[in-house]
């Protein structure tokens, strides 16, 4: 028979409070992890539906001892947008903006930008210039409990993308980080002096829908150079939500066209998993991939892809 004496019996007592408390709190841990994440998710969603949009875009600084140097004039434009939850599982959700321009009552229907959110996610095509993107793995502890953002052209091609936490303090819920992406269509045909906007973003729920306000840099870029700063740019994009029966007309363009999208994001997806990094023509035969894309005549799954693969540069 095993004997005890009264010090092993206090040794032992002690090393299973040890272990029943670190059990505590791992489960704790794990509740409230849970817990911060349903809140993200419900942030997250909180970007759907049906917005009057206001994008308003400055610059504030110039950063060259240059005095010909000719900013940006002052951008505003406004628009009715309806963000579609078109995919979501456990562990990520994404969003289809669709624009609605014209006459409400006979629309003329865009298909705009692509948000994906996914949690704690370890692969990234962070753009690097000259619509080249870097394929960077991340090691899981680095990424633990933050949600990428990963935003997609309207030809759903890559744009920007980073990784951050969200944030639910104060009564405020909020995601921010900073991230290089091509030059923005609105800039695109107008400047030729930078190459890369170097852009901090930051989304805000608000009670009366949610912002996403910027702060970004107009940078030069060149390989085995240091960055050169011309300008800093203030954007300011207010998304107000509206009744989603003003956006009916672009919920039925997207029944009507999301087998083609599908189509279209899948190719993609297959070209993402090669995990190497990624350059893409500006244009084939003179008309860039959303030219082609927006053919309603291109609905074939081969010509598609092939499509896409034309744009590849090996």
């Amino acid at each position: 028979m095993r004997k005890y004496n009264l010090e092993n019996l206090i040794k032992e007592s002690y090393m299973k409070k040890i272990i029943l408390n670190l059990l505590l709190l791992f489960t704790l841990s794990h509740i409230m992890a849970q817990s911060k994440k349903k809140k993200d998710i419900i942030s997250i969603k909180e970007m759907c539906g049906c917005f009057e949009v206001k994008f308003s875009f400055s610059e504030t600084f110039g950063n060259l001892n240059d005095e010909t140097y000719i900013p940006s004039k002052n951008y505003t434009s406004w628009g009715l947008e309806w963000a579609q939850l078109i995919g979501e599982d456990k562990n990520s959700l994404s969003i289809q903006h669709i624009l609605i321009a014209g006459d409400e009552k006979e629309p003329y229907i865009i298909k705009h930008w692509r948000q994906d959110w996914i949690y704690q996610n370890t692969d990234f095509y962070f753009y690097d210039f000259d619509n080249k993107w870097k394929y960077t793995s991340k090691n899981k502890k680095d990424v633990k409990g933050q949600w990428t953002q990963k935003v997609y052209q309207v030809d759903d091609s890559p744009r920007y993308e980073g990784s951050s936490s969200w944030v639910h303090v104060d009564g405020k819920s909020y995601w921010e980080n900073y991230s290089s992406a091509p030059l923005p269509r609105r800039e695109l045909s107008k400047r030729k002096d930078y190459n890369v906007m170097f852009r901090g973003n930051r989304q805000e729920i608000k009670s009366f829908g949610w912002i996403h306000d910027q702060d970004n840099k107009k940078i030069v870029r060149a390989n085995n150079e240091k960055d050169i700063v011309i300008a800093d740019e203030k954007g300011y994009n207010i998304y107000k939500k509206v009744d989603n029966k003003r956006c009916i007309e672009a919920v039925k363009w997207w029944d009507n066209n999301k087998t083609k999208w599908k189509i279209v994001r899948d190719k993609w997806n297959e070209i993402y998993a090669r995990r190497k990094n990624l350059a893409l023509h500006k244009t084939v035969n003179k008309k860039p991939l959303f030219m082609y894309l927006f053919d309603k005549n291109l609905t074939n799954e081969d010509e598609i892809n092939s499509t896409i693969e034309l744009f590849l540069i090996n």
